[in-house]
């Protein structure tokens, strides 16, 4: 298989995703087609599972996995019923479509499942964001607002923060931003999909 190119120097260009030539299919995935791959979590799951795997897998495997996971169980847990909604899903539409869009390669016949170079190579994560967070864009934003009001508020002499110099607000400012985005990019690195054996989502299911 050839391997994705980027446009960019810093990683992977999502909107420029290569995915294998030889078989007819598109030669890239856009935004939104990445995007809408991602959208769903059974899909997402099977991509955690072969990252783990770093290997093909079955659809056997593949499917209890998945159930497990999505049901907080483990696979000799796992209900007959259980087992068979996600196998018949991943089989009849999930496998499929990922196929189309050249992230996994599903051989239907011989039931095997493996992750094309097209998604070994981007580094897929999510912001997961609970019902009661908010995301990380409005939290910077906030920051800056508040910053700045007093900032402004301590140079207009206005007290009690004129009690603290401009230059003190902006270095506690600084140290605010500092602190917080080395929790953004530790939080960030455990909700990658290939970064743990058991997929983030799973505790919040």
């Amino acid at each position: 298989m050839s391997k994705s190119q980027s446009r960019s120097t810093g990683g992977i260009d999502i909107d420029q995703l290569r995915v294998p030539e030889d078989d007819g299919r598109n030669e890239s995935l856009t935004r939104d087609e990445i995007f809408e791959m991602l959208s769903n979590r059974r899909r997402r799951f099977v991509i955690q599972y072969l990252k783990n795997e770093e290997e093909a897998g079955t659809l056997s495997d593949l499917a209890e996995h998945v159930a497990a996971w999505e049901n907080d169980s483990t696979v000799p847990e796992l209900s007959a019923s259980e087992r068979k909604t996600v196998y018949s899903s991943l089989q009849q539409f999930h496998l499929p479509k990922m196929d189309d869009a050249g992230i996994v390669e599903f051989d239907r016949r011989a039931g095997v499942v493996e992750l094309t170079d097209a998604a070994s190579e981007l580094d897929i994560y999510l912001e997961i964001v609970d019902q009661y967070d908010i995301p990380w864009s409005f939290y910077y934003m906030g920051i800056s607002a508040i910053g700045a009001i007093l900032v402004g508020l301590a140079s207009l002499g206005v007290q009690p923060f004129a009690a603290i110099p401009p230059a003190g607000w902006t270095v506690f400012l600084l140290g605010t931003f500092g602190v917080s985005s080395v929790s953004h990019f530790l939080l960030s690195r455990g909700m990658r999909l290939e970064s743990a054996e058991t997929p983030a989502e799973v505790d919040d299911v």
